[in-house]
């Protein structure tokens, strides 16, 4: 008989550590204070586009209050799996807030790469500073490079289990089919 719930049989992963967990929170807020950084010094400094600079700040503020509401209490489920009051509102403010950026995120692909490429030179009207414009533009090609890999691996996972090379769910032995 066909196992068809192959995720069942994966097992839930450990819980990280605290000094993984911490870590990992560190790495996550890097970017986004360096986007609020960068958007904030070179604020006047795209008249080529300058909605690329606002598009640092509010991604990079928006970023960085998910990543800070994402260590609040509230938003950490209960063994038991039930949900209060306060943790439903906590993830529909996350969902709220992922969603505005995912919306900020297109937006800023508009108008990030329809300039491409501006004139660095100062003083022309077509404009951009350098390390405003090259940040912008590569921190948003990045997001694809990663979301490109994240889609390849996954693909290899799916197609892993499928032929049962691993996660210990016993697909294509024989013994299995009692």
């Amino acid at each position: 008989m066909e196992d068809r719930n192959l995720l069942h049989h994966i097992p839930k992963p450990p819980k990280p550590s605290t000094p993984v967990l911490i870590i990992s929170k560190l790495f996550v807020v890097i970017l986004p204070i360096a986007q609020v950084s960068i958007g904030g010094i070179y604020l006047n400094d795209c008249p080529k586009q300058p909605y690329i600079p606002i598009y640092l700040l509010v991604s990079g503020v928006f970023a960085l209050v998910l990543g800070l509401l994402s260590c609040l209490p509230c938003t950490q489920e209960p063994e038991d799996g039930t949900q209060t009051p306060l943790s439903r509102l906590c993830t529909s403010w996350n969902s709220l807030v992922s969603l505005f950026l995912f919306c900020w995120f297109i937006a800023g692909n508009v108008w990030i790469y329809s300039i491409y490429q501006p004139s660095y030179t100062h003083g022309t009207d077509q404009f951009c500073n350098r390390t405003l414009y090259l940040f912008a533009f590569w921190t948003t090609t990045l997001v694809y490079i990663f979301l490109g890999m994240v889609f390849v691996g996954g693909c290899c996972m799916l197609l892993c289990m499928c032929l049962g090379l691993g996660f210990g769910t016993g697909h294509g032995n024989a013994d299995n089919d009692v």
